[in-house]
């Protein structure tokens, strides 16, 4: 979900559509649009469930203490240290790409004038590292509540078995967790949801993604029932894409005919959506990806380096581009390749086995597939 980001941002230059992003003056292409609005779907809702669940593992094996010590190490220092260390860079990539954009000739002169002022280089936004941001606000209102109900032995057990006899079944399950995101829509008063990057945090945003922690939270508790994930796995999904379709075309009418009216539809259909994915893609990764791979942890234990450093790439590259009449699709391959490439050859060569690594990830590793733990 992480390494989907990658693409979803290599992506944003090239929509057809301006929806406030830097695009290519010279290329675009609807396509674009469309995969960023499906991968947008389900990225982020499955991976805080998936956060969810092991932050309850930290929490129940560890207890409180060090489960927020570690969460501390691993989230926030992270969070602290690359936006501080790389905020010059998203500063600098973003109003360079933009005055190019703008026909500047002048460019890179004036943006790095732009930045030799200090006030210029206090973050004021999280960009893209936002999820960590949150993450860990979720951390501590996840732990928070687990400890205040502790000791509330007869309301935990009750919950728990409601829990599971909900999440047994794959119709009821959609249902019942679709029901909160609706309520969630209601409240925006939109079906389509942009998370706040803001410093200060945003309440919506913390409620919507909250969710999905919550039931990744309740479901470590619940863990003997994961393979219960994979009864209709394949068509949770595939129902998850006809639905998105259907959201598509349900934005498109409300669009040419500027009425609202079936705007309470939407957001039905985006919230049936957004929890036949998430159950659905992590019932096929528990069918299909639920053995040992070396190579599968090797790219898990990039994943964090290569979200945090690709994003400037994927707005410095495209930007050298926008001179160059070719198709959107060669550039985006391009972009992706580039950008691909030299996250993961500063992950093996500069951050795998050295400090930055056991920063990240909690230990320096090997170089060496074989070497790699399957703990």
């Amino acid at each position: 979900m992480m390494l989907l980001g990658l693409v979803l941002h290599a992506a944003t230059p090239y929509f057809a559509m301006d929806l406030g992003f830097i695009k290519d003056p010279n290329s675009s292409n609807f396509f674009f649009d469309l995969l960023a609005h499906f991968i947008h779907a389900f990225r982020m809702p499955t991976f805080f469930v998936v956060a969810g669940f092991f932050g309850a593992m930290l929490y129940y094996e560890r207890g409180a203490r060090k489960m927020l010590s570690n969460r501390c190490k691993r989230i926030l220092y992270p969070f602290l240290v690359f936006l501080i260390l790389l905020y010059p860079t998203f500063v600098f990539s973003w109003n360079y790409a933009f005055e190019i954009v703008e026909g500047n000739p002048n460019a890179a002169q004036d943006v790095l004038t732009y930045i030799s002022d200090p006030i210029n280089l206090i973050p004021i936004d999280t960009w893209h590292l936002w999820f960590l941001y949150y993450l860990m606000l979720f951390t501590l209102a996840a732990a928070g509540l687990s400890s205040l109900f502790k000791k509330q032995t007869s309301f935990t057990s009750a919950f728990r078995k409601k829990f599971e006899f909900i999440i047994q079944y794959p119709i009821l399950r959609i249902l019942v967790f679709a029901l909160f995101s609706f309520l969630i829509f209601l409240l925006i008063e939109d079906a389509i949801f942009i998370h706040s990057t803001s410093i200060v945090p945003d309440y919506i945003t913390f409620l919507y993604f909250f969710i999905f922690y919550l039931v990744g939270w309740a479901l470590y508790k619940s863990k003997h029932l994961l393979d219960s994930l994979k009864k209709m796995d394949r068509f949770s999904t595939v129902l998850g894409v006809l639905l998105f379709g259907c959201s598509l075309f349900l934005q498109i009418q409300i669009f040419e005919s500027e009425d609202n009216k079936l705007g309470g539809i939407l957001m039905l259909v985006s919230s049936l959506m957004l929890w036949c994915f998430v159950f659905g893609i992590t019932g096929l990764f528990i069918r299909y990806a639920g053995k040992f791979s070396a190579r599968m942890r090797y790219v898990s234990d990039a994943s964090y380096w290569v979200y945090l450093v690709h994003y400037t790439l994927t707005l410095i590259i495209p930007a050298l581009l926008f001179q160059w009449e070719e198709s959107a699709g060669l550039k985006f391959i391009i972009v992706i390749l580039s950008t691909t490439i030299f996250s993961f050859v500063t992950y093996h060569f500069l951050v795998r086995g050295t400090f930055i690594g056991k920063f990240l990830n909690g230990r320096k590793y090997s170089r060496k597939l074989g070497d790699i733990p399957r703990d």
